[in-house]
């Protein structure tokens, strides 16, 4: 293949080879190909070329006329037509460098059968499609970043379209579904329209919101229980956890007699808050009468003396008070045998929880015969997320409609289950010398809304959750994309965990400095473009790529409704038009 000679090799290393261009000529004559981030071509003396990616240029005046300097970065080579990734061949001083044409590009994104799965378009040569290893990017974590406006919404869409088969709004898998299931965390209600087809194209949306998500509290493990009903920062803040666990083990039992003395704090089986909360409302209002010179509590239904031994285990999970209780002894108590009002703000916490009717999709869930969920309806309440309740492959958890403060616990639980059930099946299926034939993606729009790298106890729950996906799940069949205009401000340990980056404009200094730390040592140079990408425009570099590259998707089709806000010429004539009594109901839960 012919090449252009643009200069030659001055100094050469694994990480860094600098490059001389003497001829003033030469270097106006192919500017546009001296851009940080494109590719030059260097001979290695043995037929082999390398490939490296231009880092910064330099240039000195001498009696001679301007030189230029070229600071690379080698990426790969090319050996017998095949490209190769990596610096195992370094070129030696005074080698030959060349333009990159479009012959050795073509043959970099082609020369490897496995890179295979269309991912856009090449921004420097819109002619080549750039392929990367489907199996390598969904079956890791992925992390993909950019600020607002950058397109990022379209690009999460574009990705999971061609994951699932959607393009131009048809189903290329109608005549034969795939096992492949994608669980989208949507916080701000974008996604829907992105998967929403026409019934002809036989693709199955499973659309989950704040009133059709059912997420029964006694799913939940004691850091979710805790973080919902507790706050960790009140002084009786371990008396407050002794006693709520107390009762909600005594009420499991109670409520599953058959799993009696197996049951523990985080057992995911039925119990009922309600007892619970009259469970803390007794031992708060507990009292004790004297008769003839012996202590008796005053709250209970049976005569009992008073013995602190036996006290937890005699607490009524019923309805009741001091008040309406000791009465009927016609004698004088005293608040000696409980805790003497010190659960008072801790019982009015609860009571406001368990009448708050936004919450009703987690205190009072459901089922279509108005059934409460209990431990025999679990099947059912996990199947919400697994794709196999409407055989969709695409499950949206629509957040906006969630209040913030149980956002975390929301994401933590949906996470956790999805997790147990990959982790289950698994072993089952190894158990039987097979392969896991279910695989989940699990994707986190807006992550540093829950799993920030800093945050109070309020986050502990999803961040667990989340890192353990980060750190085990691509075992068990359960990936991650974890999306966001704030990348500095997320977990490090679940970015970490990242196989493949995509990055579209950043223009935030620290989070630009964040995601170039995080990415591999030989991205670096072309990793500095971020801030000038333009809108569509992202680098992606991983172990699903060849070499780092920066490509343009397509927009997506149908798109998600990004676009939230339409300005106009008119006012509105009043608050009718608005619509203001129906976002009155909506906000008061009353519709």
């Amino acid at each position: 293949m012919s090449t252009t000679k643009i200069g030659k090799v001055l100094e050469s290393s694994p990480n860094a080879i600098l490059i001389e261009i003497n001829d003033e000529k030469i270097f106006e004559t192919h500017k546009k190909d001296f851009q940080i981030g494109k590719y030059l071509e260097i001979d290695e003396g043995n037929l082999n070329k390398v490939i490296a990616v231009i880092q910064n240029i330099k240039s000195n005046a001498s009696d001679t006329g301007l030189k230029f300097f070229i600071q690379t970065q080698p990426i790969g080579y090319i050996e017998n037509e095949e490209f190769h990734r990596g610096s195992a061949v370094i070129p030696s001083p005074t080698e030959p460098v060349s333009i990159v044409e479009d012959s050795t590009i073509k043959l970099i994104y082609d020369s490897n059968k496995d890179f295979n799965f269309p991912f856009g378009k090449l921004v420097q040569n819109k002619t080549i499609d750039f392929k990367i290893d489907a199996n390598k990017f969904f079956g890791k974590h992925i992390a993909l970043v950019g600020s607002t406006g950058s397109g990022k919404s379209c690009t999460v869409a574009k990705i999971l379209q061609d994951a699932v088969g959607i393009d131009k709004k048809k189903n290329q898998n109608a005549a034969q579904q795939k096992n492949a299931h994608i669980i989208i965390f949507d916080i701000h209600s974008e996604y829907k329209s992105a998967f929403d087809l026409h019934s002809d194209e036989k693709f199955n949306l499973n659309n989950l919101d704040a009133e059709s998500l059912k997420l029964p509290y006694w799913l939940m493990n004691s850091e979710e229980l805790e973080s919902l009903f507790i706050e960790g920062n009140e002084n009786n803040h371990h008396n407050q956890v002794s006693q709520f666990k107390r009762a909600v083990i005594l009420n499991k039992e109670k409520h599953n007699p058959t799993l009696k003395d197996k049951v523990n704090y985080d057992t995911p089986v039925f119990f009922d808050i309600n007892e619970v909360f009259n469970y803390i409302h007794n031992i708060n209002n507990l009292t004790v009468y004297q008769e003839s010179g012996k202590a008796y509590f005053a709250t209970l239904t049976e005569k009992i003396e008073y013995n602190i031994d036996k006290l937890w285990n005699l607490i009524e999970f019923e309805e009741s008070t001091a008040n309406s209780k000791h009465e009927k002894f016609g004698v004088k108590v005293s608040k000696t045998g409980g805790f003497n009002g010190e659960f008072d703000r801790f019982i009015s916490r609860l009571e406001t929880k368990l009448n708050d009717k936004r919450l009703d999709f987690i205190i009072k869930p459901t089922n279509s015969k108005k059934d409460i969920y209990k431990t025999k309806d679990f099947e059912e309440v996990i199947r919400q997320f697994l794709g196999y309740l409407d055989k969709s492959n695409v499950t949206i958890i629509d957040l906006s409609g969630i209040p913030f403060e149980v956002l975390s616990i929301a994401v933590s639980l949906i996470s956790r289950l999805v997790f147990d059930f990959a982790f289950h099946y698994s072993k089952i299926k190894h158990a039987k010398d097979e392969q896991n034939d279910i695989p989940f993606m699990i994707v986190c729009e807006e992550a540093h809304n829950y799993i920030p790298k800093t945050g109070g106890a309020e986050y502990k729950a999803s961040k667990k959750s989340i890192e353990r996906i980060a750190k085990e799940g691509r075992k068990y069949g359960l990936s991650l994309m974890v999306v966001s205009q704030r990348p500095s401000e997320v977990s490090e340990t679940i970015f970490s965990q990242c196989n493949n980056f995509i990055s579209l404009r950043l223009t935030n200094i620290n989070d630009q400095s964040y995601v170039k730390a995080l990415m591999p040592e030989n991205s670096n140079a072309i990793a500095d473009i971020l801030p000038n990408l333009g809108s569509g425009e992202c680098l992606i570099v991983g172990d699903a790529t060849l070499i780092p590259s920066v490509v343009k998707l397509d927009l997506p089709d149908p798109q998600p409704k990004s676009q939230s806000v339409k300005f106009k010429d008119e006012w509105h004539k009043d608050w009718k038009d608005v619509g203001f009594e129906e976002i009155i109901k909506k906000w008061k839960k009353e519709d």
